[in-house]
């Protein structure tokens, strides 16, 4: 019997939220070193108080999937551009959904999420990268609308390996 998708709740995240927040998104970077731009060693030395100020900041909003039990499983961020020239655009930033949660459509219902308020405080466009050959975060992608634009060659280096970053845009309507 497949999960129960609606059991799951999506919601912005809170300054309450950080002790969660900050213990999935060290297990992101710990299990998917080469899917962020971000350093486990480095994340895990900031102070956890760090997580809180992010969660509280404006100009940075996060989603987070729950489960059933009230367990984050998922989160996605949206940076918003601060300077004139590029205020219409947004970049969705930290994309994790925990491989309990996978295969229920809960990054895309996090994807879901950003874009609607992308749209709420008038973005009109959203970029975003993502590590060449993460075939299932393309396919999301895709799926939801976002265009390949270029590549990025050896964008970020982990254990000596280099990793190229698919750059990706979406139109917001």
């Amino acid at each position: 019997m497949p999960p129960c998708q609606s059991c799951m709740s999506i919601r912005r995240l809170t300054p309450d939220d950080a002790p969660a927040f900050r213990e999935l998104r060290l297990r992101a970077l710990r299990e998917h070193p080469h899917a962020f731009t971000s350093d486990w060693e480095e994340a895990s030395a900031r102070p956890p108080e760090e997580s809180r100020q992010r969660l509280a900041s404006v100009g940075v909003p996060f989603w987070g999937a729950f489960d059933e039990g009230g367990v984050l499983t998922g989160m996605v961020g949206l940076e918003c551009a601060s300077g004139v020239k590029q205020r219409h655009k947004g970049r969705v930033v930290a994309m994790y959904v925990s491989r309990e949660a996978a295969g229920r459509g809960t990054g895309r219902d996090l994807l879901r999420a950003l874009m609607l308020h992308a749209a709420a405080i008038g973005l009109t466009d959203l970029v975003l990268t993502v590590t060449e050959g993460n075939a299932s975060a393309l396919r999301l992608y895709r799926e939801a609308g976002f265009t390949a634009f270029g590549t990025e060659p050896r964008a970020i280096v982990v254990d000596g390996n280099p990793y190229a970053k698919v750059h990706m845009h979406f139109r917001v309507i």
